[in-house]
């Protein structure tokens, strides 16, 4: 399923692929895979994509389906 909370945070803060991918030390390919939901992220590189765009965590990475 589409990350579509990471694209949207993304673009709220004026990102491309790549400079978020710069930000959080990894490539834009990767970030790009994670907004089509074909990669599943590191608690890590979640962690660091959260800081950079000011998120939080389940804001970004939980479907409301998957909240307990």
């Amino acid at each position: 399923m589409k990350n579509l909370n990471l694209k949207q945070a993304r673009i709220d803060k004026d990102l491309s692929q790549q400079e978020l991918a710069q930000l959080v030390g990894a490539t834009r390919q990767t970030i790009g895979l994670i907004e089509l939901g074909k990669y599943n992220p590191s608690l890590h590189l979640c962690l660091a994509i959260c800081y950079a765009l000011e998120q939080k965590l389940d804001a970004l990475f939980w479907k409301e389906s998957d909240k307990i």
